[in-house]
């Protein structure tokens, strides 16, 4: 008796065991997988250099005075799954092997965060140390690099590692969302195109010419500024430029801002070269502490389509003219934008060769030059892309890739990981100028190269995510 007992205890245990564990594994699978929270920090670091380095405007010599400190600034956003990283520095350029490289493997050693997650931006100012000697430049932009300025490279590179480990300390709960602005009535573009279809680079404007300022915005939304020029001149017609202020906000649990980052296209050359010995960071400086005044916060800048923008006067006075303009831009939309914490992140890079011109005639027994290889660079922050150019990217090469992608949401960040030099659209090549002479070594092709790269990597990173 009791053996049959405990044989039908032992069916019973066993039935209920059967008939349990098809129960628990389809309540597993139909509760839907919890995201980890986003979490996001900033921080700043001084970047500084010491008086006495020799500056990108200084013509050879020694720094004597400065304007405002220079800034490594850094955002890291986690999904607890994947860690994403951008630096913004007060630098001309960030070239690939001398800095950003060292940068991501410092970041690398010490937080795991890939290098393909790990962006490297320079703010573009004019008025900032020289301390590279990419190969990959033109000739006119190489310099011998001195004791002093090889020393400081070497603390620079930490110091903006240092800005993202930093930011990851002090992570958080946040929420983020962007939103675009525009503010045409600081930048012209500089390339204006003759009858003989022709340019002349045309760095600054005499006051006549630009009391004759008009801006017009396409039904497609492209915004031109024109100008007249006097009876005497003969008619140009000047190109596009793209006067979005792109801003995103990072904020806490309360609301409260934990930091912002603004992209706008317009070179930083206000303090260069009136002030060609003076350290600065130029606008950008003014548009970010407009915004960190108004908001809170640390605010990154990075720099939109600006190869052959620039502002519309120059000096002490438009610099901060114009920084206040773009930050108080940014500050504005700041105020109306939607947050969101569901977010997936996610980073890739991709390795790309440009081709090269051909050596002149009486050199042409040195051999074929090489194609330039460098990386573009895109990171998703949900429905937000941040795609990374290397080089000076005219303002027709970026405005194609934005109409090719689709995106909604992309902000465009030219001179990131890399210094190659001018990236021209093909028709630049025929009508001549600056930018696709002496300012570059990239051929003919690059901007189309370019175009069809950054593209392929958007579709591609948003397939995997």
């Amino acid at each position: 008796m009791s053996t049959r007992t405990s044989d039908f205890t032992l069916q019973t245990s066993n039935f209920k065991h059967d008939l349990l564990c098809p129960l628990i594994l389809v309540l597993l699978l139909s509760c839907p997988v919890s995201q980890a929270a986003l979490r996001g920090g900033c921080s700043r670091v001084n970047i500084t250099p010491p008086l006495g380095i020799t500056l990108i405007g200084s013509q050879g010599k020694p720094s004597d005075t400065v304007r405002d400190d220079l800034y490594a600034k850094a955002m890291v956003l986690s999904d607890g799954h994947n860690t994403v990283a951008i630096v913004s520095a007060d630098l001309l350029y960030t070239t690939l092997e001398e800095i950003t490289d060292p940068v991501r493997a410092l970041v690398h050693e010490k937080l795991g965060i890939p290098r393909q997650n790990v962006m490297v931006c320079a703010t573009h100012t004019h008025s900032s140390p020289e301390v590279f000697a990419s190969p990959k430049l033109p000739s006119i932009d190489r310099v011998v690099l001195s004791d002093l300025a090889q020393s400081y490279r070497a603390v620079l590179v930490r110091k903006m590692a240092d800005s993202v480990l930093m930011a990851h300390r002090s992570l958080r709960d946040v929420k983020i969302g962007a939103a675009v602005g525009q503010v045409p009535e600081v930048l012209y573009n500089r390339r204006p195109v003759a009858k003989d279809g022709r340019v002349t680079t045309t760095f600054t404007l005499p006051p006549e010419v630009l009391a004759t300022r008009r801006i017009e915005i396409s039904g497609e939304g492209d915004a031109r500024v024109l100008f007249t020029l006097p009876s005497q001149g003969a008619p140009v017609e000047f190109g596009c430029v793209d006067p979005r202020v792109f801003t995103l906000r990072m904020e806490d649990a309360n609301g409260g801002i934990v930091g912002s980052l603004v992209g706008f296209g317009c070179h930083p050359v206000s303090i260069y070269p009136h002030f060609p010995t003076a350290i600065s960071a130029d606008y950008p400086a003014f548009a970010t502490r407009a915004v960190e005044q108004a908001e809170g916060g640390v605010c990154l800048f990075l720099l939109g389509l600006a190869g052959n923008a620039v502002p519309i006067q120059r000096g002490a006075r438009p610099c901060e003219q114009i920084g206040k303009a773009v930050g108080a831009e940014a500050a504005r939309r700041l105020q109306f934008v939607a947050t969101a914490d569901d977010v997936r992140l996610g980073g890739m890079c991709r390795q790309v060769a440009f081709p090269v011109k051909k050596a002149p005639a009486d050199k042409a027994d040195e051999g074929a030059a090489q194609p330039i290889t460098t990386e573009i660079q895109v990171l998703r922050l949900g429905d937000i892309y941040v795609l990374g150019l290397p080089g000076e990217n005219l303002v027709e090469v970026g405005m194609e890739i934005r109409k090719q992608a689709g995106v909604e949401k992309l902000l465009i960040a030219t001179v990131t990981n890399d210094a190659i030099g001018y990236v021209c659209h093909g028709l630049a090549y025929d009508e001549g100028g600056y930018e696709p002479g002496a300012a570059t070594n990239l051929a003919k092709g690059a901007g189309e190269i370019m175009v069809n790269e950054a593209v392929a990597l958007l579709d591609e990173i948003k397939r995997a995510n």
